[in-house]
C-alpha cells in the first residue's frame, strides 16, 4: 500500500526541553490512523509539523511525498486539518463562513461546503456563536472536507461532544476512509477508536512505544493467565512484562512480544493447571503500555501531567 504519511526520526525542542523524540510513522493510504497518548505526550506538537505549521528541530515529515513545512503551501490544497479547538469569526454566519474561505481555494470550494451543510445539517443562516459544540465541530470537519483533501488531520475531533454527536462524527471517518482518503486522528477517546481505527501508534513523553495495524497488535500485546496448584514460581521469561497481577495460586499478566514456545513449555509444566490467552482491548493495550510512565511519574512525586503541550507562538521561522 502507498505510504501517505512518513515520519523518519521526527523530533522537536522548546528550548532545551523535547517533545517529540525521534518518531517514525508509516500510515498506508486509505487508513485511519489513530495517535494515542496522555497529555504532553507530544501529540498536538506532531500534528503542527505534518500540517507544515511548525517546522521539525531533527528529522523529516512528508505528506503525499512532499515535505510538510517546503511545501506547506501546496500542501494545504490536498490536506484537511481540524483542530482540537477551532476558531473561526464568531459573528458570520454558517454560510459566511464557507464563502469567506473560498476565497483561499480553488474553484468549487463553496458548493461542496453548501453541499456538506446539508450533509452534516447544518443550518447556513445560523450565527456561529449560537452553535453547539458539536455544531461547531461539523462546521470545522465542512470546512476542511470542502477542498477535497486526500488526507484528513484530526486534533482531538471528538472532544467535549456528546455521546450521539461522537458516534456520528467517527462514523463519517470510516464513509470518508472507505472513499480513499486518509485519516489521521490524535484523541484521548480510546474505546471509541477501537470501533474505526485500522492502525494505530502509542506515544509517551514524545517517544514512541507501539504502532501498527490493529491485528499486528493484537498479536505483540497478549494477556496471559496461569492457574496452578500452588507449587509454581512466578513465570519468567514469556516475554516483556507490562502487567501483571500475583495471587497464591493464580498468575496473570500482559506481554508484550510473547514468546510462544515459552507459552507452550508453561503449559507442560508440572503443577499448572491451565494457562489461558486472550486478547487486548485498543484501551487495555493503552492502560498497559502507559502503566510505567504513570508509575515513574509517581514516584518523581509528578502525578499524572493535565499540561497542554507547549504552543510554537513566536518561533523563528513559524508559519
Amino acid at each position: 500500500m502507498d505510504t501517505v504519511i512518513a515520519a523518519h526520526g521526527l523530533t522537536r525542542y522548546f528550548g532545551g526541553r523535547i517533545v517529540v523524540d525521534h518518531l517514525d510513522l508509516a500510515v498506508p493510504r486509505g487508513a485511519i490512523f489513530a495517535l494515542l497518548g496522555d497529555n504532553g505526550a507530544g501529540k498536538s506538537t506532531t500534528i503542527r509539523m505534518l500540517t507544515g505549521l511548525l517546522p521539525a528541530s531533527a528529522g523529516r515529515a512528508t505528506v503525499l511525498g512532499q515535505d510538510c513545512w517546503a511545501c506547506a503551501a501546496e500542501l494545504r490544497h490536498k490536506v484537511g486539518y481540524v483542530p482540537e479547538k477551532p476558531r473561526f469569526y464568531d459573528w458570520m454566519t454558517v454560510s459566511e463562513l464557507g464563502a469567506f474561505a473560498a476565497g483561499f481555494h480553488h474553484a468549487g470550494y463553496r458548493d461542496r461546503y453548501l453541499l456538506l451543510m446539508e450533509r452534516f445539517r447544518l443550518e447556513g443562516k445560523a450565527r456561529l456563536k449560537t452553535l453547539s459544540k458539536g455544531g461547531y465541530a461539523k462546521v470545522g470537519l465542512a470546512l476542511a472536507l470542502a477542498s477535497e483533501p486526500e488526507v484528513l488531520i484530526l486534533d482531538e475531533p471528538t472532544s467535549g461532544l456528546d455521546l450521539f454527536t461522537r458516534r456520528e462524527f467517527l462514523a463519517s471517518m470510516v464513509e470518508l476512509a472507505g472513499e480513499g482518503r486518509t485519516i489521521f486522528i490524535s484523541s484521548h477517546g480510546v474505546a471509541e477508536l477501537e470501533r474505526v481505527a485500522s492502525h494505530a501508534a502509542f506515544v509517551a513523553n514524545g517517544k514512541p512505544l507501539l504502532t501498527g495495524t490493529l491485528e499486528e497488535l493484537r498479536q505483540r500485546l497478549l494477556r496471559v493467565h496461569v492457574r496452578h496448584d500452588g507449587s509454581v514460581d512466578e513465570p519468567t521469561g514469556l516475554g516483556r512484562l507490562l502487567d501483571q497481577e500475583v495471587s497464591r495460586r493464580e498468575w496473570q499478566a500482559v506481554l508484550q512480544d510473547p514468546d510462544r514456545a515459552a507459552v507452550e513449555q508453561l503449559r507442560r509444566r508440572d503443577g499448572v493447571l491451565a494457562v489461558e490467552e486472550s486478547a487486548l482491548s485498543l484501551e487495555e493495550m493503552y492502560t498497559a503500555l502507559m502503566a510505567p510512565f504513570h508509575q515513574d511519574n509517581e514516584r518523581n512525586g509528578q502525578g499524572k501531567s493535565n499540561r497542554p503541550e507547549p504552543t510554537p507562538v513566536g518561533e523563528k521561522g513559524e508559519r
